[in-house]
């Protein structure tokens, strides 16, 4: 039974898609306006990705009002923009525990939901999987399910998602792509693609179509804030057999004019006004610089001196903050756009040509060209300078963007220097010395968020590499820390009432190991503890351990600070790191039992 024209607020009535179905078409765009002033209204005061699911508002409810999910199989490539879903898939009323340790996750998750179809939070995964899942149908007779990837114009432009359309072009199974159009990624498009779909948009496109060469039955550009198109187009293509793909044009940050003025500020903001859409104000009294800003002010003033420094980055120019480097040396500083392998191996040939490439790649998307990284890196030995932020959990991001594999992932590489700074001066210092020239290639792994020093502008110094440091003496315990989460140990050693017998050693260096400070201290402590923000399964720890075992000293007793063997979940960083025992109390617990 449908609801009458006249209900006055249709979402309270909507907890699943089969609600959704009740309504007459004419109610559509009304609950697409209550739908965006729900999501606005939460994410405000909870935070969280808001640019991307409020462009997608009306393509949501057409999506689940025409096709019969959880049957027919739907996936929001990265996954950014399912808000909207997530809140018409009966999580409406736990909405604002989104990305709150033990709440709903910000990304599409398997386990959440049977309409989260597929766990998404890197990109350009949607047309593989999708793939898949339409081939299983095929497979198990089911050719009535309809299979649906939406995925973004930055996105579409991987590698990836490439791969996917290759064999999807070739296949006879029913596949809808929906490429939503809006030219912007977290910051805007880049590449030639992005130039082919603005023609396409303004019709001045070359003859053929990228898309039906592909052998797919290609629809658009059409209006994705339209639902009566929307609805009208995609009743229509349920009965179109074999791979399409629909374009629609949308804009991120729809229906909040300062979203929609500023997309890059506003995909992911922060708290705001719910009904102007200005920011809260920040604290004003003097805080440290973040470290991926300490990056970005860095290599500008490095490459003002050394015309052999180039930046890379995959899509994130503003995240990692290379855009200080785009705007004073636009020249030298690129974004490849979302495409980690080739990021890797365009440094591996201009680090073979002579240059100096910084190539800044989050953590957690480093692993999407760990192949580049050994096979045109590493393999060659060529110099090339990966910085990797975010570095460690990152928080709110959850499993799918903590930086904690790293260490373990990187470790094994021969070749590879692997550093992290134990604060911003030494971040800059690496930087500095990288870029005087290296043997070999080197990973600077380092956090999301604020450092330690207000005051980090000093001279930069030539580092020695492989070299720790004694950073406090003792006699009994020794603290052998690996990067920023250094800092934590400090704190923790000047809180104790009597920390003397405690020494504590700075290794920012996991690979090479500084062997001399390592004998010197299983020669003199009885204990040994260490303390990373990486997994412990193959970590800085296991590198201790097996130092030991090389010296015949697996007698000593060695606890290791790690990460767990498990996915750790989203929430705030320092829950999620007391959650995994890497804090204060935990640290602290274990020094008196053995003091």
């Amino acid at each position: 039974m449908a609801y009458p024209i006249f209900v006055s607020r249709l979402l309270d009535h909507i907890n699943l898609p089969e609600d959704l179905k009740k309504l007459n078409p004419k109610q559509l765009p009304q609950l697409a306006q209550e739908l965006r002033d729900f999501i606005i209204t939460i994410v405000a005061t909870k935070e969280g990705h808001l640019g991307a699911s409020l462009g997608v508002v009306e393509l949501t409810i057409a999506l689940h009002y025409v096709f019969n999910t959880p049957h027919d199989k739907l996936i929001w490539d990265v996954g950014h923009q399912a808000y909207g879903h997530k809140i018409l898939t009966g999580r409406k009323a736990i909405f604002d525990t989104n990305r709150q340790l033990n709440g709903i996750s910000g990304f599409p998750k398997r386990e959440e939901s049977v309409y989260d179809t597929f766990g998404t939070g890197h990109s350009s995964t949607s047309i593989s999987a999708i793939l898949g899942m339409a081939i299983a149908a095929q497979q198990k007779k089911d050719g009535k399910r309809q299979h649906i990837a939406v995925i973004g114009d930055a996105s579409i432009a991987s590698g990836m998602a490439f791969e996917g359309l290759n064999h999807l072009g070739v296949t006879n199974t029913n596949v809808l792509i929906v490429l939503n159009d809006n030219a912007i990624g977290i910051d805007p498009s880049v590449g030639a693609l992005k130039k082919y779909l603005t023609n396409v948009k303004k019709g001045t496109a070359k003859d053929e179509n990228i898309f039906e060469c592909l052998n797919l039955n290609y629809t658009g550009a059409i209006d994705g804030h339209d639902l009566e198109k929307l609805v009208n187009e995609l009743e229509r293509l349920k009965s179109v057999p074999g791979p399409k793909l629909l374009h629609v044009i949308t804009k991120k940050g729809k229906g909040l004019q300062k979203a929609e003025e500023n997309q890059v500020t506003y995909h992911a903001p922060g708290k705001f006004d719910k009904v102007t859409g200005e920011l809260e104000k920040k604290s004003s009294k003097d805080v440290p610089p973040k470290y991926q800003d300490v990056f970005g002010s860095t290599i500008v003033e490095l490459a003002q001196s050394n015309e052999k420094i180039v930046g890379i980055t995959p899509a994130m120019p503003t995240g990692s903050s290379l855009k200080y480097m785009m705007e004073e040396i636009p020249e030298r500083a690129f974004d490849v756009g979302i495409a980690e392998q080739h990021a890797v191996t365009l440094a591996a040939g201009m680090a073979a040509d002579g240059l100096i490439p910084f190539c800044n790649i989050y953590s957690t998307f480093l692993q999407r060209a760990y192949d580049q990284v050994i096979h045109d890196v590493a393999l060659q030995n060529l110099p090339v300078v990966f910085c990797l932020d975010r570095a460690g959990l990152v928080g709110e991001d959850g499993p799918t963007h903590h930086g904690v594999f790293d260490i373990a992932y990187l470790r094994c590489i021969p070749n590879l220097i692997l550093f992290s700074p134990f604060d911003e001066i030494a971040l800059r210092d690496i930087m500095y010395t990288a870029q005087l020239g290296l043997n070999h290639p080197i990973a600077i792994r380092y956090p999301r968020g604020r450092g330690t020093l207000l005051d980090w502008k000093k001279p930069m110094k030539k580092l020695e590499i492989g070299k720790a440091a004694e950073l406090k003496k003792g006699s009994k315990i020794a603290i052998l820390s690996h990067g920023p989460i250094g800092n934590l140990v400090s704190d923790l050693l000047g809180e104790l009432n009597d920390s003397s017998t405690i020494g504590h050693y700075d290794f920012p260096f996991v690979r090479p190991l500084d062997n001399n400070k390592l004998n010197l201290i299983f020669g003199t402590f009885e204990h040994i503890i260490t303390v990373e923000d990486g997994v412990a399964k193959g970590g800085f720890g296991s590198a201790i351990l097996e130092f030991a075992n090389s010296i015949k000293m697996m007698t000593k007793n060695i606890k290791i600070f790690g990460l767990p063997d498990r996915f750790i979940t989203h929430g705030k960083v320092n829950e999620l790191y007391k959650l995994a025992e890497i804090d204060k109390e935990s640290i602290k617990d274990y020094l008196q039992g053995i003091l």
